[in-house]
C-alpha cells in the first residue's frame, strides 16, 4: 500500500507483470535478441534516471528481485502476471508458467498466474487449453496477435479459430482476456497489433472482458471510439503511465481522453514490469493533476477516489477480489523488510 498525500492508505493491484528470461542462452535466434532489445529501449528511454537497471541484469532477473521492487519498494499489495512464451524466439519460451505458479505458492495471497492461448494451434490447443486451465486456474489469459507462428506474423481476435479459443474461455470460466494492443516490439509486425479486431470480439461475446493492454497506442482514439460502444472493454495502462515522467502532459492528455470517452470503472492500473518498476509510476500517478486547460476542455474528474478505482477497485471487480478481505489475509502473508 502506498499513502495518498491525506494519509489515507491505498490498495494497490499492479495488473500487468511478467518475469522473463532473454538470456542468450536461452535465444532461437537474432529475433530473440532484437525483442529484449527493444523492451530495454523502452526501459532506458522512459524511467528516470535512477530506475535504469544494467542491460545483464535486465536480460533475466531472479524472483526475488521481483518480490522486492513489486512488493516491497513497489507499494503493490496484489500482481497479475501477464506471460508471453514468443515460442519461435526462445528456446524455453520467453515467460513460464510453472516460474509463476512457483513464486505464487511462496506468497500465498500475493499473484495472480494467467495464461495464454494461441489460435492458430487449432484443435490441439483447445485441449491444451482446457489442460492448463484445470491444471493452474487461470482466470485470464494474455494474447500476443502478432506473435509468430511458422510463417504467419499474427491472427485477429475476429478470426474464426480466435472466436473458437474465446468461446472456449467462456465455456471454461476464463473471463478476462488481456491483449497486447499498443506500440509494437522489434521484431513483431505493428499492424498485427492493431485494435480494430477487440470490436467484434467484444461484440461476440459479451460475457467475457477485453483489457486492451497499452490502450492501443499509437490508436488511441480508435481504441476510445470501440470502448465508448463496447461496454466489456477497458483500458490497460502499461506502456502509457510510463510516459508520465517525461511526457507528463502527453500522458495527462491519454488520462483526461479515457476518463471522457470510458469512465473511471473501466481503466485500470498496470506497471509493465520489469521494463519499469512500479515505484516511480505509482507516486506520480497519485501526484497528478492535469493542467488547467486539459481540465477546463473535458470536464472530467480525476480526484483521489478515482485514482483508488484506477489502482485497483477496476481490477479487483474483474478478478472477484473483495480489498478489505484481502487487506486481512496479507497479513498473514507478511513479506521480508529485504530481499536483494
Amino acid at each position: 500500500m502506498i499513502k495518498a498525500p491525506n494519509g489515507e492508505e491505498i490498495f494497490v493491484i499492479d495488473a500487468h507483470i511478467a518475469l522473463w528470461d532473454a538470456r542468450k542462452e536461452n535465444r532461437l535466434n537474432i529475433h530473440g535478441e532484437q525483442f529484449i532489445n527493444c523492451f530495454y529501449d523502452y526501459h532506458k528511454n522512459l524511467s528516470p534516471k535512477e530506475y535504469l537497471w544494467p542491460r545483464e541484469e535486465f536480460d533475466t532477473y531472479s524472483p526475488e528481485k521481483l518480490v522486492e521492487d513489486v512488493f516491497v519498494r513497489g507499494y503493490a499489495d496484489m500482481a497479475i502476471f501477464q506471460p508471453v512464451l514468443l515460442s519461435e524466439f526462445y528456446k524455453n519460451g520467453f515467460g513460464d508458467y510453472d516460474v509463476n505458479e512457483e513464486l505464487s505458492r511462496q506468497f500465498p495471497g500475493r499473484f495472480i498466474c494467467n495464461g495464454g492461448f494461441d489460435p492458430r494451434h487449432g484443435n490441439r490447443g483447445l485441449e491444451e487449453l482446457e489442460k492448463n486451465k484445470e491444471k493452474y486456474g487461470w482466470q485470464g489469459v494474455k494474447l500476443y496477435t502478432a506473435d509468430w507462428y511458422g510463417n504467419s506474423k499474427g491472427y485477429k481476435l475476429s478470426d474464426d479459430w480466435a472466436k473458437k479459443y474465446l468461446e472456449k474461455c467462456q465455456e471454461l470460466g476464463i473471463y478476462n482476456i488481456h491483449i497486447h494492443k499498443g506500440p509494437t516490439i522489434t521484431p513483431l509486425n505493428r499492424d498485427a497489433f492493431d485494435v480494430a479486431d477487440v470490436d467484434d470480439a467484444a461484440s461476440c461475446f459479451p460475457e467475457l472482458n477485453f483489457i486492451v493492454e497499452h490502450v492501443g497506442l499509437p490508436r488511441l482514439e480508435d481504441f476510445c471510439w470501440i470502448a465508448t460502444q463496447e461496454k466489456n472493454v477497458y483500458a490497460g495502462l502499461s506502456v502509457a503511465i510510463a510516459l508520465i515522467h517525461t511526457r507528463p502532459r502527453y500522458f495527462a492528455e491519454i488520462m483526461s481522453e479515457l476518463l471522457y470517452w470510458l469512465d473511471e470503472d473501466r481503466i485500470i492500473f498496470g506497471s509493465d514490469y520489469a521494463i519499469w518498476e512500479p515505484k516511480w509510476l505509482i507516486e506520480k500517478f497519485l501526484e497528478l493533476e492535469f493542467p488547467e486547460d486539459i481540465q477546463e476542455e473535458t470536464g472530467v474528474t480525476f480526484d483521489l477516489d478515482v485514482k483508488k478505482k484506477i489502482l485497483a477497485e477496476n481490477v479487483a471487480r474483474l478478478y472477484n477480489i473483495n480489498i478489505e478481505e484481502q487487506k486481512e489475509k496479507l497479513k498473514n502473508s507478511p513479506l521480508p523488510v529485504q530481499m536483494v
